[in-house]
């Protein structure tokens, strides 16, 4: 079977949530399996066996056929530098508005301009107005007739028309005074233009820390090459143009161009657009730059490690808009709603016509509530609801290092009751340091100089701590050396002694102490055992006292042996401590905790890929190199434990903000159609109050950037 290819496009003209229905309906259609779209953005993601030329022709003419504009992203990064053209609704907006303006100047109380008065006057300076709404509305809502997905296009346009139409009757018909509503069609289109680009203006603030981090990723770089001479030569090039291999020189406060490691020189280098840490790191030769941070002081020549498009940073950037077009389950019945919204208000506003004509036999006041009710209701709120909290949340959590694989990861933090914590390298550094040992029968300086001999030809974690405690000037110059796998270090003096720095393994013979780390012997006796510890995380004790004050029990699951762990245990006060267990039983143990009730497992994303993947919520922590493979549903980048607080925080807020923004969607929509329906809101102020319902809820979802979660 073949593997399935995952797809990302930039789809151009979606004004709301039904449009993004619409695109993804199509292609669901059309084949298309895990399809995720983003209204905020436009980003359409999917996943197909194989796109070919023919595929993607035919998929783009199904998209554009439905009123949108399927953009290619090269051409669209290329063009990024050159001036960005003006916001389409803004431009729609200032050709409209002053013809807008000069048609309701009748309506000031005092100012009586007899010109205005005369339908044949007013129908020229609403006939602009109107041609433009309907070029825009018009088109969009016959498209999206067209394809069965009805969107809030189709209520503005009959609104705006119905009001010009009836006005164009009486004109013609030489009664223009009693049925002069021009000012209602070109209200309702101007008032609804400034609405969406208020909208648009609001919305987009919910994507500023994302856009901070896409706006990193293309800088120009320094690149290395040689002449015939073998003669350095250096000369400015994209980052996009970098492959892996080629040679960069990055100089004092210029941003790294692509994931690279150092070949030479040194800096000091700030990585806070990726991992939101503000303290620089120091670099040196051999370390590992990642692409989009900047270099504070320093210069260095580096090697390509990943192209632009295969970076951290963009792996970060695709991960979270793919989570952006994710919905959670609290979504579902907004979706539902939002699909046969627009025939339900079409419904309503034709009762509310012929309800209002036969209560007040009046056509003309029928009408004007009917289009009030159009143009008032608003299925935008409700689809919107979920993405612009999501998209703060989302983009929140990237600044700060944390990325969610899927939105049904922020749902699922508000069930969690007990939290599943790996040992090593998670409640733990992974860096050790000597802990204690012991010398037998044998001055403690030379069993030192033999451990320390021994060791530094060694790369095993271990090994390294020893040789950096035991340092020596007088090492022994052994005759032969070698390292045997699962077994040790394995020397011969030139005096024909024999030495070992082994484990356990081999020492069972001399004690039963089956607990130290390295044993030393010398020709078959031992002579000395040495200790290592795990530095145990700074912020690890803050982090479980955390989940404590939250009824959140805590179990420290790992495989390292039982003692160990209990004193791990012991010093964090963690509730339950389980060890000397494989990966698989650690998979049965997480499944059995679920079964309990909601479970998140915290671990290092490799070792413990499966009970990540079996736990309710997998929280991986991960070096950011190696973000991109994670199997985790939320990953912490760079700083351990210490965000873990915030992941679970802003998993619960932003959740809460969705719910705000669904209540106020429902209430604003069930409130002001029957104002509507009853008379109490003319369509000029139903299009405005319209347009403000959509800012409104913009502005709840972007208070998550500066809400305190935890």
């Amino acid at each position: 079977m073949k593997e399935m290819e995952s797809v990302n496009w930039k789809v151009e003209g979606m004004s709301c949530a039904n449009c993004a229905l619409s695109v993804s309906k199509y292609l669901e259609k059309e084949g298309m399996k895990n399809v995720k779209v983003n209204p905020i953005d436009g980003d359409v993601h999917f996943e197909i066996v194989e796109l070919d030329e023919g595929v993607a022709k035919s998929l783009t003419r199904g998209i554009e056929s439905l009123g949108y504009k399927v953009v290619d992203e090269k051409l669209a990064t290329s063009s990024a530098t050159s001036r960005p053209p003006m916001n389409k609704y803004l431009r729609y907006l200032l050709i409209c508005l002053p013809f807008t303006i000069v048609l309701m100047l009748h309506m000031i109380p005092g100012l009586h301009i007899h010109g205005l008065m005369k339908p044949w006057v007013q129908f020229a300076l609403c006939l602009p107005v109107y041609i433009v709404g309907m070029s825009f509305f018009g088109r969009s809502a016959i498209k999206s007739l067209a394809s069965g997905s009805p969107n809030m296009n189709v209520l503005i346009a009959i609104g705006a028309t119905a009001a010009f139409v009836y006005s164009l009757i009486g004109t013609l018909m030489g009664q223009g005074d009693q049925y002069l509503f021009y000012e209602t069609s070109a209200s309702i289109i101007t008032l609804v233009f400034l609405g969406n680009y208020m909208e648009d203006v609001s919305i987009q603030s919910t994507q500023r820390e994302l856009n901070k981090l896409a706006k990193s990723q293309k800088v120009m770089a320094n690149m290395i090459a040689f002449d015939d001479r073998h003669q350095e030569i250096i000369f400015p090039i994209e980052n996009t143009q970098l492959k892996s291999g080629d040679l960069i020189l990055v100089k004092n406060g210029e941003q790294v161009p692509a994931d690279a490691k150092i070949l030479w020189g040194q800096a000091s280098v700030s990585e806070a657009i990726v991992t939101g840490e503000s303290l620089p790191v120091e670099k040196k030769a051999k370390d590992k730059l990642i692409g989009g941070s900047l270099i504070i002081d320093g210069t260095v020549k580096a090697q390509v490690i990943s192209a632009a498009d295969q970076s951290v940073l963009a792996n970060i950037i695709n991960l979270v808009k793919k989570a952006q077009g994710d919905k959670p389950p609290v979504q579902k019945l907004a979706d539902r709603i939002s699909a046969i919204f627009v025939p339900v208000v079409l419904v309503i506003s034709l009762f509310t016509f012929v309800g209002n004509y036969i209560y007040l036999e009046d056509f003309t006041s029928a009408l004007m509530r009917s289009i009030a009710v159009l143009v008032v209701a608003c299925p935008c709120a409700m689809g919107l609801a979920t993405p612009a909290a999501i998209a703060v949340g989302l983009g929140r959590a990237a600044k700060n290092g944390i990325l969610f694989r899927n939105a049904k990861s922020l749902e699922a933090f508000r069930e969690i009751r007990q939290v599943v914590f790996d040992k090593t390298g998670t409640l733990t550094t992974g860096n050790f340091e000597l802990g204690g040992f012991q010398a037998m029968d044998i001055d403690e300086a030379e069993f030192k100089r033999i451990a320390y001999s021994l060791e530094r030809y060694s790369n095993h974690p271990i090994a390294q701590c020893v040789t950096k405690a035991f340092k020596s000037s007088t090492e022994i110059r052994w005759a032969k050396i070698e390292e045997v796998k699962g077994r040790g270090m394995h020397a011969f003096s030139k005096d024909g002694d024999e030495y070992w720095a082994s484990s356990y393994a081999l020492a069972n013979e001399h004690t039963d102490e089956d607990h130290h780390n390295v044993y030393i012997i010398r020709n078959n006796q031992l002579i000395g055992w040495i200790d290592v510890k795990d530095e145990i995380r700074e912020e690890a004790r803050t982090v479980i006292n955390y989940l404590h004050s939250k009824n959140v029990k805590t179990i420290l699951l790992s495989g390292d042996r039982q003692r160990k762990s209990e004193e791990l245990g012991k010093t964090l006060g963690i509730d339950t401590v389980i060890a000397e267990r494989t990966p698989e039983e650690k998979l049965q143990i997480i499944e059995n905790l679920n079964e309990e009730t909601p479970t998140a497992m915290i671990g290092d994303g490799i070792n413990d890929a499966p009970a990540l993947a079996k736990a309710t919520i997998g929280v991986s922590l991960s070096d950011a190199s190696q973000v991109a493979m994670q199997t985790a549903d939320v990953v912490l980048m760079n700083h351990g434990l210490k965000n873990l607080p915030l992941a679970l925080g802003l998993g619960k807020h932003t959740l809460i903000t969705i719910k705000q923004n669904l209540a106020w969607a429902f209430a604003y929509n069930i409130i002001a159609i029957p104002i509507a329906a009853f008379g109490y809101l003319t369509p000029t102020f139903g299009a405005l109050v319209m347009g403000l319902s959509d800012v409104v809820l913009a502005i709840n979802s972007v208070r998550l950037f500066v809400k305190r979660v935890y």
